[in-house]
């Protein structure tokens, strides 16, 4: 009998703990955000606390791409270049590349592992590499999305490992997203590579949506406990490209649903901003980093740089150029993938198309400049070096990806080739 007071006051405490932890004000739940942009006017389609902090966790890396590609465009690094790995980079937690200090790895390889594997060995490898420690490195990045208009950011690292003052928003991310693309029209299709083998090891593309929604090539997760799952995204339709952000998902499937859900309602022509569901954070202690598992997360050149051009099943990108044609360009077939009015939209055209092509070791791209009788002045974006059953099968391939694609004979290739090229050549 002298233990029933002991139970009962033990049932009370237990009742008490449920009707304290239910009475929590509903402000210890942080609600995900997020936004939908047009990719060539910046105009929002639809927001949702766009400007809501958050951590950015893996998205981190695209800053980290945006100063890495800028330095290639301006010459300073090569893609070819070997960096060197340290032993504080090798240190980083996963997910990572197995990086050992001391190891010198190719530029191309580190930007690949960055984008399919979201390795943190590797882009602190790109940080300490171009500005001497990850520190200086992320005063860079912040310095750079001041210049982009991202009010709300600030970096601490390269890689988007847990940092207390390491801080973004949805429309700030959706502006270096549309950055990317904007500025970097031929290391963006970087990001359409859905496999990357290094080392004997391939690594899958933590971009589930890119097997699973039709027309999107890119870009990037993150996942850290602090912050919930977070996807920023880029896909095309009928010549349309839309970027969107999600932050703070309770799971990787619910972002990807949600990233899926408005995206097609603003593909659909939809202004009106979906009901989002309110996201309550996993507040434990951060285990360490961002988990394999876990992360399941315009500079218009003239010139093309080489090994531009990644395969969505690659070891390294494949080396292509634009050029004029051989004399015996004449033998094979090529595949059109547009024509128009600009020089640079032509070139943005045929790198584009050239990166969805699921093996395109061997061709080429190239812009047939119109030619001094043409009645209507366009450029021609094609690609080269196909047999016809390849060129019919690339086209078929490139048109469920909404790619607009013409095959074209190897003798109308010669034909045209003379009249736009044979006076100059």
């Amino acid at each position: 009998m002298s233990s029933r007071p002991f139970i009962f006051r033990a049932i009370f405490c237990v009742f008490a703990v449920i009707v304290f932890l239910w009475a929590i004000p509903a402000v210890q739940a942080k609600t995900e955000s997020s936004i939908v942009l047009d990719a060539e006017s910046g105009k929002v389609l639809s927001e949702h606390n766009a400007d809501l902090p958050n951590y950015p966790a893996s998205l981190t890396k695209m800053m980290t791409l945006y100063l890495l590609f800028d330095a290639v465009e301006q010459g300073k690094v090569k893609l070819d270049q070997r960096f060197t790995v340290s032993r504080w980079a090798a240190a980083q937690a996963p997910s990572k590349l197995g990086l050992v200090g001391g190891q010198a790895i190719a530029v191309r390889d580190l930007v690949l592992a960055i984008i399919t594997k979201s390795a943190n060995d590797a882009a602190v490898t790109v940080a300490e590499n171009m500005a001497g420690s990850e520190s200086a490195f992320a005063e860079r990045m912040t310095q750079k999305a001041r210049a982009l208009g991202m009010t709300s950011t600030a970096y601490r690292n390269a890689s988007g490992l847990p940092h207390p003052a390491q801080l973004t928003t949805a429309r700030d991310l959706a502006k270096l997203a549309r950055a990317l693309y904007r500025d970097f029209p031929h290391e963006y299709a970087y990001f359409a590579t859905e496999e990357f083998t290094y080392n004997g090891v391939t690594h899958v593309n933590h971009n589930h949506l890119m097997q699973s929604f039709e027309g999107m090539d890119g870009i990037k997760t993150g996942y850290i406990r602090a912050s919930g799952f977070n996807l920023a995204a880029s896909a095309v339709r009928d010549n349309r490209r839309l970027i969107g952000v999600v932050m703070g998902g309770l799971t990787a499937h619910a972002r990807d649903a949600e990233m899926a859900h408005l995206l097609n309602t603003a593909f659909a022509g939809s202004n009106s901003a979906p009901t989002m569901m309110t996201a309550e954070r996993d507040d434990d202690a951060e285990a360490g980093a961002n988990t394999s598992s876990a992360n399941t997360l315009s500079h218009r050149t003239a010139r093309a740089i080489a090994a531009l051009s990644p395969v969505s099943r690659a070891e390294a990108a494949t080396p292509v150029r634009l050029h004029r044609p051989h004399a015996d360009a004449a033998e094979r077939w090529s595949i059109q993938v547009g024509a128009f009015a600009q020089e640079a939209a032509a070139e943005k055209a045929a790198a584009t198309a050239m990166a969805r092509l699921p093996a395109n070791r061997g061709k080429a791209m190239q812009v047939m400049a119109p030619g001094h009788t043409d009645k209507e002045r366009y450029f021609r974006a094609r690609i080269l070096n196909f047999s016809q059953r390849e060129a019919e099968k690339a086209c078929h391939v490139l048109r469920k990806k909404h790619i607009d694609c013409a095959v074209v004979a190897p003798g109308a290739a010669q034909q045209q080739a003379a009249a736009r090229f044979g006076a100059s050549s």
